[in-house]
């Protein structure tokens, strides 16, 4: 009998351990432990990124420099390079620009400033490198910028397959 007797407040013992120990580890009573990460400063996702470091290049090389003008495509014009800029556009820019380029795309209705007609003297008679720069800048209150959609390669590649609007358009 005395044997049953331990055997049972043993149990009791073992029962109040472990259902303590589960409260605990699954975090129904929640204990705050200090770690470093909480202490150090951090960013949320989606928060401002901190600014690029002066005078750093990105290790693929500069996109352009600022203050030096637009820059030289230095992509050539090839049915590969058009093949993908025709792909990037078709994800990135139908949406507002149409898929021939001319601004009437299945959002435009939608937005007070109407996307860019692709296909017009006025967009095409611009430098391949200023057109890059649009689609890398974005243009205020009218497209956002694409730098962080597309890579530098993938802008090159859209503005020779912008090139290739016109010539359907005529």
């Amino acid at each position: 009998m005395r044997l049953l007797k331990q055997l049972i407040v043993l149990a009791m013992l073992a029962f109040a351990f472990f259902g303590t120990l589960a409260l605990f580890s699954m975090d129904v009573i929640k204990i705050e432990w200090i770690g470093f990460m909480e202490i150090q400063p951090s960013f949320d996702a989606q928060e401002k990124p901190l600014p690029v470091p002066a005078l750093s290049i990105p290790v693929n090389g500069p996109a352009f420099i600022p203050n030096m003008g637009a820059p030289e495509n230095p992509v050539e014009a090839d049915e590969i390079s058009i093949s993908r800029g025709e792909t990037l556009y078709a994800l990135n820019c139908v949406m507002c620009h149409g898929a021939t380029g001319e601004g009437n795309g299945s959002v435009s209705a939608l937005l007070a400033n109407k996307p860019a007609n692709l296909t017009l003297d006025v967009t095409q008679s611009k430098s391949d490198g200023a057109l890059f720069l649009t689609l890398t800048n974005g243009v205020t209150d009218r497209m956002p910028p694409m730098v962080e959609n597309l890579t530098v390669r993938d802008r090159w590649d859209v503005v020779n397959y912008i090139r290739t609007l016109a010539a359907t358009q005529q």
